[in-house]
């Protein structure tokens, strides 16, 4: 038979939280997530291919490699438009393209608003899509500052609307709310768990659902912070890490922790909202029809290695692991695959699922590898961001600034047998790992530095973050 697909992917998600994962933050609370774990196959050691957002999302539709950043193409009306950050290409087919031929219902359900933005391609191939406004800078809804306390998120008592566009255009999108269900969060899973309900009776069907949070702005329900750290009186609540800087150097041990507990929170708050997916899928009948997968496309630093956020010099396993769970109404249940992954294999992995037959793509199914038991697809993995990449395998984790003439003498070796959590870095006493790290990388990018071409818009105004700098001026 064929089975209907659901696909969660939900952005800066830690692939080391929660009860089931028994990771550094293993006490933030993710019931659904343990539930569904606990009914799936886990792919325990997949990173990201090329990191973030929207290289990772390309990657995922269509199982090619989105690294190394090779396409000029055209990315009109998209910020950041930084290497990798550019549309599907024309000529790659979609995984929801490749559905939609074999007969599934295709849908789209999501506040990941970048994947929307002019010329993009990500709705192709969905017969349906949706996207939920406002998340972000999103240039959604307009008003005056004084409409919102900006105030209440920043160092200053009395900040300038131009220092904060992000957070303006955030709060400006989020007025009005008065319960959970109105979060863009809710939306999201809401809306997806009635496109279920709506079309029980049509599969096979193909559903993607794309949660932005809790990606930044970390801003959930206060009660799902204080869970972790309560609120108190002169602590505000920065929900965005860059007013504080990534260091959080300015902050107050307090401020520190309640930075930690708005991500923290943020994350059971979404995981609550999956579980009201999970539950219609069950209620509806579908659970003995249905695949369900779940993926993240990178996660975040929240103090680890003294720092907020993420970016392209720190590719950790904090960073660039990617949670990946598949429950199959055949089962394994509860069952773990420690084999390499990467976000290149999910579209192989899924026609593997669906029987659709497809040329070879960049990556493996990985569920056939897996029941077949007989080894590992690959022995390293490797991981782009920006100018920067990491090759890892069993013994040793290299990072590297691919793009410098000085690639091999800067690159930072981590011995993983005795340091897993990347912190001394030994690469004078280990020469060898970074010439095979060099030869792995030249085997699919070419030679070593990398030179990346990035299109230029030909207008500021094509790629407006929000409108606030333009209104306001700036200091």
């Amino acid at each position: 038979m064929s089975y209907n697909i659901v696909v969660v992917c939900v952005d800066t998600f830690r692939a080391d939280m929660g009860g089931g994962g028994g990771g550094a933050l293993s006490f933030v609370k993710t019931p659904n997530l343990d539930r569904l774990r606990r009914e799936s196959l886990s792919f325990t050691r997949c990173f990201g291919e090329g990191e973030p957002t929207i290289p990772v999302r390309r990657c995922l539709f269509t199982g090619r490699r989105s690294f190394p950043w090779r396409f000029d193409t055209p990315n009109e009306g998209l910020w950041p438009a930084e290497a990798g950050w550019h549309p599907i290409p024309h000529e790659q087919d979609t995984l929801a393209e490749r559905l939609a031929d074999a007969g599934y219902l295709t849908g789209l359900v999501a506040d990941t608003y970048h994947m929307f933005k002019p010329t993009m391609n990500f709705t192709r191939g969905f017969l349906t899509w949706e996207l939920i406004r406002g998340q972000e800078s999103d240039n959604w809804r307009q008003g005056t500052p004084d409409s919102v306390d900006l105030a209440a998120h920043t160092l200053e008592d009395d900040p300038s609307p131009a220092d904060y566009p992000i957070i303006l255009q955030y709060l400006l999108n989020m007025r009005g709310r008065q319960r959970e269900e109105d979060w863009m969060t809710a939306q999201v899973f809401r809306q997806a768990a009635t496109w279920v309900e709506e079309n029980r009776r049509n599969g096979p069907f193909f559903l993607w659902v794309d949660s932005f949070s809790p990606h930044e702005l970390w801003d959930p329900p206060g009660a799902y912070a204080d869970a972790y750290c309560q609120a108190e009186a002169g602590v505000k609540d920065f929900i965005h890490h860059s007013v504080i800087g990534s260091t959080g150097e300015n902050l107050t041990p307090a401020q520190i922790e309640r930075t930690k507990a708005l991500y923290f929170g943020f994350v059971t708050f979404v995981d609550r909202w999956i579980g009201h997916l999970l539950d219609a899928i069950d209620a509806n009948g579908l659970r003995e029809d249905t695949i369900v997968i779940f993926l993240s496309d990178h996660g975040t630093e929240v103090m680890d290695k003294g720092r907020f956020g993420k970016n392209s010099t720190r590719l950790y396993p904090y960073n660039t692991q990617l949670n990946w769970l598949v429950r199959h109404p055949e089962g394994p249940a509860g069952s773990s695959c420690d084999y390499w992954a990467q976000n290149q294999d999910l579209a192989p992995t899924i026609l593997g699922l669906s029987g659709v037959e497809h040329e070879p793509l960049d990556g493996f199914d990985m569920w056939a590898a897996a029941g077949r038991g007989g080894g590992a697809v690959r022995d390293h993995v490797t991981t782009g961001w920006g100018n920067f990449a990491c090759v890892r395998d069993e013994d040793f984790a290299v990072h590297m600034r691919v793009t410098g003439p000085d690639f091999a003498d800067s690159a930072r070796v981590y011995d993983l047998r005795t340091d897993p959590r990347e912190e001394e870095d030994v690469a004078g006493d280990h020469r060898e790992a970074i010439i095979q790290a060099v030869s792995r990388l030249e085997s699919f990018a070419g030679p070593l530095p990398l030179t990346f071409r990035g299109y230029r818009q030909r207008a500021r105004a094509r790629s407006i973050r929000t409108y606030a700098p333009f209104r306001y001026g700036k200091k």
